[in-house]
């Protein structure tokens, strides 16, 4: 499983970084969250420049999705990769459906 965090760096960019359970156990806890959503997005469709809405787990179920940042960096996931998407001020990132399946993820926004 991939699990990766979105944040708001100092600099005013979106930054990755990889998470594990063992350096992370908070995330082997139970969370409170506000609901799920599931979604369907077009193979190609692009989301230009945004921040997270909210701070927010994203699941990838099938298809792919690629999220870029400021420093022109992209990458990459398919299904079972989860983002936790904390980059609420900043520039934010992209995010793009490549291949040729649409994507299907679910969003599960985090409790404040």
């Amino acid at each position: 499983m991939s699990i990766v965090r979105l944040y708001s760096g100092k600099d005013g960019q979106t930054h990755i970084e990889e998470l594990d359970l063992v350096t992370h156990p908070e995330l082997a806890t139970l969370q409170g969250t506000k609901g799920i959503v599931f979604r369907t997005t077009k193979a190609g469709h692009f989301s230009d420049w945004h921040n997270a809405p909210r701070r927010q787990f994203v699941i990838t179920l099938a298809g792919e999705v690629e999220i870029g940042l400021g420093d022109g960096s992209l990458h990459r996931f398919g299904p079972g990769h989860v983002t936790l998407a904390e980059d609420l001020t900043g520039r934010g990132h992209t995010t793009r459906v490549v291949g040729t399946e649409p994507r299907l993820s679910v969003t599960i926004p985090l409790a404040d």
